[in-house]
């Protein structure tokens, strides 16, 4: 049975003329008498006296007319939320962020400048590297990308024209292992040649790790670690780290709770530190009409708090 015919029989009903029911519903008399034929079929009554002129309703007919205009209703007001849904959703602004920054910062953030109902975080991009995420403010796939930003230079090589960036906030990230019993890091830093440190990395493509590798550098820290897995997602790094199977760098807000808990402890003091920044990197010739304004108001409000 198809929505079209429920439609047919109300216009039938009402004007109690197939020709002219026919026409209203923009299709031929043979066509619709036919629609009409399988709607009967479709629920095993006749609905239609054909023998009166005008044509009549049935006593099935009447009952089911009852029915169809309920179901229309319905349909046509769940069609109209729907497309609602669709334009409100067209009109919220995605904002991608890493998995670590979606789980313990974003929501706060969004609360706290009362931007919930304007800015949805895009959860595909949890799992993207660096380079994806200003590709995809190229392509309008996302209106905003949260980073974390290391201070100075990294080797990564990024295009980063056309794009304007906010700070909007500072982490660091901390050097953890599991604690052994007497609360001692299994793994502490520096390590030694001899006996690299079991490492759980981030991705040598991503951001994070270039900027590891170039805090270590400018701080001419020595440090020996022997890599052991490559992730993307912090979660991940943290649950392995948990298990015992090497130290790994998470950022503070992350990890905070569990060293607060024991379940943590530091394998370096702060020295080993990296410090990062949170930029908010958009397109300066973005076309979402929502943008200008939140953009202003986060410039404000960050202008208020120095």
């Amino acid at each position: 049975m198809e929505l079209r015919w429920l439609e047919d029989f109300i216009v039938l009903a009402e004007t109690r003329h197939f020709s002219r029911a026919a026409d209203l519903q923009n299709v031929t008399q043979p066509t619709f008498s036919r629609r009409i034929k399988l709607l009967e079929e479709s629920m095993g009554a006749t609905l239609i006296d054909r023998q009166t002129l005008p044509l009549s309703l049935t006593p099935a007919g009447d009952e089911f007319l009852l029915l169809c205009k309920q179901i229309t209703e319905r349909v046509k007001l769940t069609r109209e939320r729907l497309q609602n849904l669709a334009h409100d959703a067209a009109q919220r602004i995605k904002l991608a962020a890493p998995q670590s920054l979606v789980t313990h910062f974003v929501a706060g953030w969004l609360s706290q400048h009362g931007l919930m109902q304007q800015v949805e975080p895009y959860l595909r991009a949890t799992s993207w590297l660096i380079g994806d995420y200003f590709q995809a403010l190229e392509r309008g796939e996302v209106d905003l990308a949260l980073c974390y930003w290391p201070e100075g230079r990294t080797a990564l090589d990024l295009d980063l024209s056309g794009l304007r960036y906010l700070e909007i906030g500072e982490e660091r990230l901390v050097p953890v292992s599991l604690p052994e019993a007497d609360g001692r890091p299994r793994f502490s830093l520096p390590g030694e040649k001899r006996a690299p440190l079991p490492h759980i990395a981030y991705h040598p493509s991503g951001l994070i790790a270039a900027a590891m590798q170039a805090h270590w550098s400018r701080s001419r820290q020595e440090v020996h670690l022997t890599t052991l897995n490559e992730n993307v997602q912090t979660s991940n790094i943290r649950e392995l780290v948990q298990q015992g199977y090497g130290l790994g760098w998470l950022p503070w807000r992350t990890v905070s709770p569990l060293l607060e808990r024991g379940d943590l402890t530091r394998a370096g003091d702060r020295r080993w530190d990296v410090p990062l920044s949170l930029r908010l990197y958009f397109r300066q010739d973005s076309r979402h009409p929502g943008l200008p304004a939140v953009l202003a108001q986060l410039q404000e409000q960050l202008d208020d708090s120095h």
